[in-house]
């Protein structure tokens, strides 16, 4: 069944999309979107450094995404800069300092679209076993961090308050998010890892009346923009993660037309 090609495409790109919906709704919840940017950027530092010490992609990129998170606590927690100079300056510079080290490193060939931009096509069995095995390991911290989560959300004085510690749930949530983007670049690419996150949530926000349905409703968003994004990549031959990030967002533009809908029934109703 997975010999095909286009089939692992999709079993890897639904699986991500599982797994990408629940924790894009807290990006979106908790306004952390230009932190996933910075995250993902830092990925091509961790792809470089992997081809220079010879280890895995997912684990280099991994490394050096959760180095990134515990730098920016770390540098909050200093006077002077505010966060988002912060995220720019650690986004661009280590998007900066790994493509200089690419360019270092001729003796290697790297594709560095691929990495840019994703290339599910590519992926193998053992890309999927690592999708789906590091995806239930990130699914069930984010069940097991949910209420701390949530209630720093709402009010972080009250989490504390009530002993759920949000700063220790901030620090594990921020290491999953560094996992989702490793595994999730071979699939949409480091400068798309983000739109994954964010536009399948945003979606889904307009159709879910809790937190837990719109964590349901994103995955499922997510899963749609894969498919749709896939066939319509291996219909007109263009670029896959593109087109799944393409497909997310007119998912998105179709969830901004029931809104006025509802509101004429509703008149229509009065009437």
């Amino acid at each position: 069944m997975l010999d095909d090609f286009f089939t692992r495409a999709i079993v890897a790109g639904v699986g991500l999309a599982i797994v990408a919906g629940p924790l894009g709704c807290f990006v979106v919840w908790r306004r952390m979107a230009y932190f996933g940017d910075t995250m993902a950027h830092s990925a091509l530092l961790g792809v470089a450094l992997a081809f220079l010490f010879e280890i895995n992609l997912t684990v280099g990129v991994f490394i050096v995404a959760a180095g990134a998170s515990v730098v920016l606590l770390m540098l909050q927690r200093r006077d002077g800069l505010s966060t988002d100079a912060l995220l720019g300056i650690l986004s661009h510079s280590t998007l900066a300092l790994g493509l200089v080290m690419v360019a270092f490193m001729s003796w290697i060939r790297i594709d560095l679209m691929s990495f840019l931009f994703g290339d599910i096509l590519a992926v193998s069995k053992a890309d999927i076993a690592i999708i789906y095995a590091g995806g239930a390991l990130v699914l069930a911290l984010l069940v097991y961090l949910w209420r701390p989560l949530m209630a720093a959300t709402v009010n972080i004085d009250i989490a504390e308050a009530e002993g759920l510690k949000p700063e220790r749930a901030r620090f594990i949530f921020m290491l999953l998010m560094a996992a989702v983007i490793a595994i999730a670049m071979k699939v949409v690419g480091i400068l798309l890892i983000t739109s994954l996150l964010i536009i399948p949530a945003a979606t889904a926000r307009r159709f879910s009346a809790t937190p837990e349905a719109m964590a349901v409703f994103a995955s499922l968003a997510g899963m749609l923009a894969v498919v749709g994004g896939l066939s319509t990549s291996l219909h007109f031959d263009t670029p896959s993660g593109p087109s799944i990030v393409v497909a997310a967002f007119i998912l998105f533009l179709l969830s901004l037309a029931r809104l006025p809908l509802r509101r004429a029934r509703s008149m229509e109703a009065r009437r």
